[in-house]
């Protein structure tokens, strides 16, 4: 999903684009990265706000 943000200041009237990308991983894929970055996943929870919709991760490196 790609989000494109325009911002007019308003001191110079000079405008900026900006440019972002979103990216939803599945469980799996974000613990093999972060594992591979030297985390260790303790636990994995929902969201309280968004139960079934979001996950929380809980890591700690070693």
């Amino acid at each position: 999903m790609i989000f494109r943000w325009t911002y007019l200041f308003a001191a110079d009237g000079q405008t900026l684009t900006s440019d972002s990308t979103v990216r939803f991983r599945e469980r799996q894929e974000a613990e093999t990265e972060l594992a591979a970055h030297g985390y260790v996943v303790e636990d994995v929870r929902d969201a309280p706000d968004r139960p079934g919709r979001e996950l929380v991760f809980v890591a700690r490196r070693p």
